[in-house]
């Protein structure tokens, strides 16, 4: 057996050196120092001690998580992934979630509610998106499906609208049906439904610019006509037509192109 002889605070607040026999032995969280009752003149034989620098362990690791979660929320997965990469012992993992999640400083439910909230009212990002990054962070199905819920189909169509009406910007230099197609596409690959198109589009397609429709036409037949020049007569037309059909253009204006120019 061994006799506590001191008991010393450390510079960190909340940590104390302990001291047997008149030789320092161990450091030691205050909730420690308190769950083991531990003060001066405590004996304490070598499967306490062991017990003692176990629950110390424990203390840290778990300090570390409060250091971690103190920025913004986290979930489970990610309190697992930072306590292995601290190298925590395996064995401390689950008491240690258990232990936040009866304190409720992690939830995932609540983590997905939020998630689902900030996302539907600061970015242009879809249901299926934020599922997917849900699910990146092992946020359960159900859990999930209830965070959603929230985000109502009238508020997809609104974020929808925004982001379409960006898209509608970026690609204003394509053929009106090609820039459509990308604004469709744009839409799903963010995350919406193939249906959530069909539900804004009379808000957000432009009026059709026949001029401007004229001017990117004529612009593209002209270098797609030059680069088929390897090829003669007809084979020449249906290589252009085909080039032209795949930039979005309409074959009947395309014909309608060929057919001014006597090519």
């Amino acid at each position: 057996m061994a006799k506590i002889s001191k008991i010393e605070a450390q510079k960190r607040k909340g940590r104390y050196n302990v001291y047997l026999d008149g030789k320092y032995a161990f450091p030691v969280a205050e909730n420690v120092l308190i769950q083991f009752h531990l003060m001066k003149g405590t004996e304490l034989d070598e499967k306490q001690i062991a017990a003692i620098t176990t629950a110390d362990q424990q203390a840290k690791a778990y300090s570390r998580m409060l250091d971690y979660l103190s920025y913004q929320m986290r979930t489970e997965s990610d309190i697992i992934k930072k306590l292995k990469e601290i190298d925590t012992p395996e064995e401390f993992i689950e008491p240690i979630l258990s232990k936040l999640r009866a304190q409720q400083l992690v939830d995932d439910h609540a983590y997905a509610d939020s998630y689902v909230r900030t996302v539907m009212n600061t970015e242009l990002k879809g249901p299926t998106v934020i599922r997917q990054h849900l699910r990146q962070k092992k946020i359960g199905e159900n859990d999930i499906d209830d965070a959603l819920v929230q985000f109502t189909i009238e508020d997809q169509a609104e974020v929808a609208k925004k982001l379409a009406l960006k898209l509608f910007r970026r690609y204003r230099n394509q053929p009106e049906w090609r820039r459509a197609q990308k604004v469709q596409q744009g839409l799903m690959t963010k995350g919406f439904a193939s249906n959530i198109y069909d539900m804004i589009k009379d808000e957000v397609v432009p009026q059709p610019d026949t001029e401007q429709e004229n001017e990117l036409l004529v612009k593209e037949a002209e270098k797609q006509w030059h680069r088929a020049r390897r090829y003669q007569g007809y084979e020449r037309e249906q290589h252009f037509k085909q080039s032209m059909y795949r930039k979005g253009f309409d074959l009947d204006d395309v014909q309608t192109w060929l057919d001014e120019h006597e090519l």
